[in-house]
């Protein structure tokens, strides 16, 4: 009878991990082309994403210009699709700095603990103790604005959140029979955080950087909006946004174009984390 129980909940977890494997491979896909649409920008781009036309300024979308045109006559299409680099190359970069920088900081305060631990852990206590945008909005004032100085000014604030991560999993990897074994086995501490525990935080480190995409994104477009990123005439779905706001009733294709692009680019990536994390479930790695 209990032979009988177990086939159904075996079934049904095999049809749950296909459909996981399934959404997967099509987000993947969505977000390989979001990736090489915002690479190869400038050779999509049907005008020069700069050159202005004042005698055909905020055209509504047409055949020859899709998005419209802004109030200096350029192809609204074109900026967004080279806003659209921008945006996603600084908030990839962004993230990569982020993770990279607080998951070596926690497992190296995890394995070692002690004054390193300490120090580490009080900086990020005083890094969470502020709203997130409002302390990244006096950094990147502090530092004039700039897409540069936006980027570092949330990686400033952002960081902590991996290195308490990654250090949490280090001490639960730490205390393990593995990792005694590899010490009686003679393995150096730099061969255990590689080979043993770096593999180990990897899981739930690259979940939170997928989910943090569209996260840094719609923050970095929003000091870019406020005037502290990406300054004109670059093209940056935030500061497009910003320079559009007045005419939203009137002319709303120069703002709800790049507004758009956000949405799309976020929907994505923030899809294609919840799935990886799906996948990466344990649950759905049961076998029979």
């Amino acid at each position: 009878m209990s032979q009988e129980k177990k086939m159904p909940s075996l079934r049904k977890q095999k049809i749950r991990k296909n459909h996981t494997k399934t959404r997967l491979v099509v987000f993947l896909i969505l977000a390989a082309g979001l990736l090489l649409t915002a690479v190869f920008a400038q050779q999509i781009c049907p005008y020069d994403p700069n050159a202005q036309d004042t005698s055909i300024s905020l055209q509504p979308p047409s055949a020859a210009h899709p998005a419209g045109t802004d109030r200096f006559g350029r192809d609204m299409f074109s900026r967004i699709l080279v806003g659209l680099q921008t945006s996603v190359l600084a908030t990839l970069s962004l993230v990569v700095i982020i993770t990279l920088v607080g998951t070596v900081l926690g497992v190296l305060c995890g394995y070692y603990e002690g004054v390193l631990d300490s120090v580490v852990m009080r900086i990020s206590d005083v890094c969470l103790a502020f709203p997130g945008l409002v302390f990244a909005l006096a950094i990147a004032a502090l530092l004039n604005g700039g897409l540069h100085n936006a980027v570092l000014a949330l990686a400033v604030i952002s960081w902590p959140k991996y290195a308490r991560i990654a250090r949490s999993q280090t001490l639960a990897q730490k205390s393990t029979n593995y990792i005694a074994a590899a010490k009686l086995a003679g393995s150096s501490s730099r061969q255990i955080i590689v080979k043993h525990i770096l593999p180990n935080c990897a899981g739930p480190i690259l979940v939170t950087a997928m989910l943090d995409i569209g996260t840094m994104l719609m923050e970095l477009a929003g000091l870019s909006f406020l005037g502290l990123g990406a300054q004109p005439p670059t093209a940056e779905l935030g500061n497009m946004m910003s320079g559009g706001r007045s005419m939203l009733q009137t002319y709303p294709w120069v703002i709800l174009g790049p507004g758009i692009a956000i949405f799309i680019v976020v929907v994505i990536f923030n899809l294609l984390g919840d799935t990886v994390r799906d996948y990466l479930d344990p649950r759905n790695s049961r076998r029979k």
